[in-house]
């Protein structure tokens, strides 16, 4: 039998998953977890092959959770599907300790290689990911200013540069203001900007707006 958790705050999702994996895997069984919380309670309490887990969940992100994942069953493999582009965030959780990253708009036999690859004690990367990964082999001195930042704080860049204010990005991501005007400061700091002004047009210019 093969033990799937899937973590992602929504329920639609994670009935995909679940259809998918008990069709192409037979010996599979999932289990299910809405958010940072549920997922650490699960895997305290159960034994599991796999985890796949959402980068973008309410409160804690998923990469805070994958970090807390990897100290508490450091061998636990952890696939992290997201919406969020791969040059974008994959890298940033293949180096957290993923044992991959795939974007939800990736196919259903797409998943199952990934999935199977995993299990084997392998590591998943798209071709996609392949390439950038690959690209930036040559272009260390070349990064862009935004691959600084952590993943919470990237998401955070992303949502000023839709035009959402501190209140609503504190609401989409259950977060207090303070927490997000905090992350707004450390983006300013590391980007070595001063206004949002500056943060939204650097975003649009770099197509970093969902």
């Amino acid at each position: 039998m093969i033990r799937i958790l899937i973590a992602d705050d929504h329920a639609i999702l994670r009935r995909g998953l679940i259809e998918i994996l008990t069709r192409e895997l037979s010996d599979a069984s999932c289990g299910e977890a809405e958010n940072a919380q549920q997922a650490l309670a699960h895997v305290e309490a159960h034994d599991w092959d796999l985890v796949i887990l959402d980068v973008t969940m309410p409160g804690r992100s998923g990469i805070d959770v994958l970090a807390d994942l990897k100290r508490t069953r450091p061998r636990l493999p952890v696939l992290v599907l997201s919406m969020h582009p791969e040059d974008q965030y994959g890298k940033r959780v293949l180096k957290a300790g993923a044992a991959g990253y795939m974007n939800k708009d990736s196919a259903p036999e797409e998943l199952i290689k990934a999935v199977r690859k995993v299990l084997a004690g392998g590591r998943y990367v798209s071709p996609a990911l392949a390439e950038v990964l690959a690209l930036d082999l040559g272009r260390e001195a070349d990064k862009p200013l935004y691959e600084s930042l952590s993943i919470r704080e990237l998401e955070v860049l992303r949502m000023m540069g839709s035009g959402k204010t501190i209140t609503q990005i504190a609401e989409l991501l259950h977060l207090s203001v303070t927490t997000v005007s905090t992350y707004r400061a450390r983006i300013l700091e590391k980007m070595n900007m001063k206004t949002n002004a500056e943060l939204m047009n650097y975003a649009l210019r770099n197509q970093l707006v969902p």
